[in-house]
């Protein structure tokens, strides 16, 4: 059934550690742990042993045994089933569309701080915000139709930058804490405090993203056994990234100074001030810039894929699965994507109401992207990975319950878990009434 397209293998073991780190390595979630508190530690480490890890082993093993184009939507379909694997990608690439304008809206914003204080009241531009969005969108679009050999580099830059950023902080960090001592007492024990237990599904969340690379598992060299590698490098490398991160910021600031929008950047001003180090927040915050642009870059590049491997699968119009006659690209799933995404930024800006409405896709972020989790696991525990699969499975059924909680402050809870269920039934009702209507098209 599935018709499996010749690429350009162009991703070589460095560049899918530098494409993990990248899709991987949050600094958004380095500033909501860091503001959560120091118990946020433990739960990073508790995540890495209970998530994390067992992801990066079933990972390994579905790309060894079922490799191909595809990945995450490959194993479940062979493993479940086509509704299955429909559903999971489905889910996967719904949240990613509904992830991208925020990203770029943050990436943007991020990188005023670059330029000098008169800059940043652009942040507040509407029409600023949203064309220079709209920019990188279409510029790493294109920079992807022409093929992972340009595409890849936005990638490689963003995951080294961001990497250099945690680096860079934890100097800073180390500095400050030889003058001064820590600003925050480093008690590692979470507190378990039921207004901010939606915070910690974030924590897994944030380690989600190896599954990525598998996807281009037809563009990379020597597939079954650079996944593999890259996902053990990576991992060790994005644990460490998050827990000194976090530490970091802690020993710099007090949970209640870290905004969860832009925390490093504010660490890296005070540090400087502290010790008197002049632009370190402007390098910090390009850092930080580009780590977020080739973010989005990194997930653009692979959850495109998706609506390749299903146009082959007739699950989407064939259409979906050409590929550039000259850079052997999935360009209409590139553009189809580029323009969805443009839409949905587009959309939050026509109205209050609409808003509203995108507020509710960014809530129900974390529950469609765990979704494809359960499928990886489940397909994990068909592989015969029984210790692995079960961690995965317990931790991201608990991600999901617990997203259903309101954080602190909602003003209606009841609306609140209202517009989490039904929109997440909407979502799931959409991808079953399009699955049927296909089924009369699809060569089953």
């Amino acid at each position: 059934m599935h018709q499996e397209p010749t690429f350009r293998t162009a991703l070589g073991l460095g560049d899918l550690v530098l494409f993990n780190i990248s899709a991987v390595a949050g600094v958004r979630a380095l500033a909501a742990a860091a503001h959560s508190g120091p118990g946020s530690v433990s739960l990073w480490i508790l995540a890495a042993v209970l998530f994390f890890i067992p992801s990066a082993m079933v990972v390994s093993r579905l790309s060894r045994t079922m490799p191909g184009q595809g990945g995450i939507y490959l194993w479940t379909r062979d493993s479940l089933g086509d509704w299955h694997g429909f559903l999971c990608a489905w889910c996967y690439w719904m949240n990613n569309l509904f992830y991208f304008p925020s990203l770029t809206l943050a990436t943007v914003t991020m990188g005023l701080y670059i330029f000098p204080e008169s800059f940043q009241k652009l942040e507040s531009n509407q029409g600023f915000a949203v064309t220079a969005s709209l920019i990188i969108i279409w510029v790493f679009t294109l920079a992807n139709v022409a093929g992972l050999n340009v595409g890849k580099w936005i990638g490689n830059l963003g995951g080294a930058c961001t990497y250099a950023s945690g680096a860079l902080l934890i100097v800073l960090a180390v500095l400050v804490f030889s003058r001064s001592g820590s600003s925050t007492p480093m008690d590692f024990l979470p507190r378990w405090d039921w207004d901010k237990l939606n915070f910690w599904p974030q924590i897994a969340f944030a380690f989600g993203g190896l599954e990525l690379g598998a996807i281009l598992g037809g563009e990379i060299r020597d597939p079954s056994r650079t996944i593999r590698k890259a996902a053990w490098i990576s991992g060790a490398a994005i644990a460490v990234f998050y827990v000194a991160g976090t530490i970091a910021i802690l020993v710099i600031l007090t949970p209640s100074q870290v905004s969860v929008v832009n925390g490093l950047t504010q660490a890296g001003h005070a540090a400087s001030q502290q010790l008197r180090i002049g632009g370190i927040s402007t390098l910090l915050a390009l850092l930080v810039t580009v780590g977020l642009a080739g973010q989005l870059g990194t997930w653009m590049t692979g959850s495109s894929r998706l609506p390749m491997v299903l146009g082959a699968d007739r699950w989407l119009p064939e259409s979906m699965a050409r590929l550039h006659p000259v850079w052997k690209t999935p360009h209409v799933a590139l553009l189809l994507q580029a323009a969805a995404c443009s839409a949905f930024l587009l959309a939050m800006q026509l109205g209050e109401n609409l808003r509203t409405g995108y507020q509710l896709l960014v809530d129900m972020a974390v529950i469609t992207y765990f979704i494809p989790f359960l499928y990886l696991f489940l397909a994990g525990w068909r592989a015969g990975m029984r210790l692995g699969a079960a961690c995965g499975l317990l931790v991201t059924i608990l991600a999901i319950t617990l997203s259903f909680i309101p954080p602190d402050g909602v003003a209606s809870p009841w609306l609140f878990e209202a517009k989490l269920v039904g929109g997440t039934a909407l979502l799931v009702y959409l991808a079953r009434a399009w699955f049927r209507h296909r089924a009369g098209v699809a060569i089953v």
